[in-house]
């Protein structure tokens, strides 16, 4: 027979409920942690990744000055001490956060420029696929060129760094149509690379300080940022008018 909600077994279930729910404190980041300061109840690999998910939301938010390691455990809800444990300093959490932003910037890259027909038509796919990262990721942009502040020795943020120029160098080489060795380059070779790379990561640049605005407002109606890129491109494989 069902027993009324007031019964002394439903009251004492609920005190028990409450008891146990009182144990637990809601961090800003939203995962539980115990009244005594121990790490959320995460496994091992899924604790590291939810410290460097916290550390790439405060990164896009407050930027690299307010990336701290205090600050990623209080974002992910868990011991000041956890940041630590996993990645020993500031520098190993930006290293791999770092990591991260190559491996994700290499994918985009890779997806544009799976999608063009021609040499010509895929370089400007992933050049257009560049920009659109950083626009959209402006601190982990920042973060991946802010060599003073990485652990190039980390093999993870190593490999994810040559992977990207292993996908630039292969780019052009498949412009040139020609091989290019990630390991030895001609003049010429390591000039088309510095030449593609400087356009594309200075136009990136100037855009995410703003400093393109007084060009673009004075040009046609309509005119975006993209569209003066794709103008750049243009020239710069088929060269200026008359040549």
């Amino acid at each position: 027979m069902a027993r009324k909600p007031g019964s002394p077994r439903t009251r004492t279930r609920h005190a028990v409920a409450g008891v146990a729910s009182a144990r637990i404190i809601r961090k800003p980041g939203g995962h539980r942690t115990s009244r005594g300061g121990e790490d959320a109840p995460y496994h091992h690999g899924a604790l590291r990744d939810a410290l460097l998910g916290a550390a790439e939301r405060l990164l896009e938010r407050e930027g690299l000055a307010g990336l701290t390691l205090r600050a990623v455990a209080r974002e992910a809800g868990v011991s000041h001490a956890a940041p630590t444990h996993h990645f020993g300093d500031l520098t190993g959490l930006v290293s791999e956060l770092a990591a991260i932003g190559f491996r994700q910037f290499n994918a985009a890259m890779a997806a544009a420029g799976a999608a063009g027909n021609s040499p010509m038509e895929k370089a400007m796919a992933r050049a257009k696929a560049y920009v659109a990262y950083a626009q959209a990721h402006p601190g982990m942009y920042g973060l991946m060129f802010r060599t003073e502040r990485l652990d190039m020795s980390r093999p993870s943020l190593r490999e994810a760094a040559r992977a990207s120029f292993a996908g630039l160098a292969g780019a052009i080489g498949a412009n040139r149509q020609e091989q290019i060795s990630e390991e030895a380059l001609s003049l010429d070779q390591g000039a088309a690379i510095a030449r593609a790379w400087s356009l594309v990561h200075g136009f990136t640049m100037l855009l995410l300080d703003g400093r393109l605005s007084d060009i673009l407002r004075r040009l046609p109606e309509g005119t975006d940022a993209e569209t003066l890129l794709d103008a750049m491109l243009r020239t710069a494989v088929a060269g200026p008018p008359g040549s």
